[in-house]
């Protein structure tokens, strides 16, 4: 990943914290364990922001349209539809969350962490190699919707983990993940260098 192609937004301080997903509109990405996290969130803090962005496409697994627009009218989640530039959605969210049940490396929390922000993933394969527990975000259980809540409540109630996790993220993202260090590492490891 290209590192420099993800700025580090800064972080709104004036308002209630906003969550953030993104991805395909799939159970398997979490997406119920993210609305029901929402809804107990937002019977505590109702001026919190649940964004989502993605599409809903034909796998057995998707959210169906219904569900979607009772999500959205319940004012749940403010749903911000497929985006071709995510970063927009980043810089306004205070803190990135990927409730997948499983996944290669995510790219999408690559590139909130990036943009120095604090993450909430899965305990899952290819999520766990994002966050390191408690540094740059929390790890939760999979399917675990109350976990990803108590997550998303120690962010609110303690909002200086936001900015110093999302510094975290920043940096792991330069250390681990730029695509330039990458390639450096692997033309050194085959003596290419």
């Amino acid at each position: 990943m290209d590192v420099a192609q993800f700025e580090v937004a800064p972080l709104s301080t004036e308002s209630a914290p906003r969550f953030l997903l993104i991805g395909r509109l799939l159970g398997d990405k979490g997406v119920r364990e993210y609305v029901q996290a929402a809804e107990q969130v937002k019977q505590r803090y109702p001026l919190v922001q649940f964004d989502l962005v993605g599409w809903i496409d034909a796998n057995p697994n998707t959210i169906t349209q219904p569900e979607l627009d009772r999500w959205v009218a319940a004012g749940t989640i403010n749903f911000l539809g497929r985006l071709s530039d995510v970063r927009p959605a980043i810089a306004n969210s205070s803190v990135y969350v990927l409730p997948s049940y499983r996944e290669g490396t995510p790219r999408t929390v690559l590139e909130a962490m990036a943009m120095g922000r604090a993450v909430i993933t899965t305990d899952a394969p290819g999520c766990r190699e994002t966050v390191v527990d408690g540094d740059n975000g929390f790890l939760v259980p999979v399917k675990d919707a109350d976990a990803l809540a108590q997550a998303m409540l120690r962010f609110i109630e303690q909002p200086e983990l936001i900015i110093q996790m999302g510094q975290r993220s920043r940096e792991i993202a330069e250390e681990k993940y730029d695509v330039h260090k990458v390639n450096a590492q692997m033309l050194a490891g085959m003596g290419l260098d």
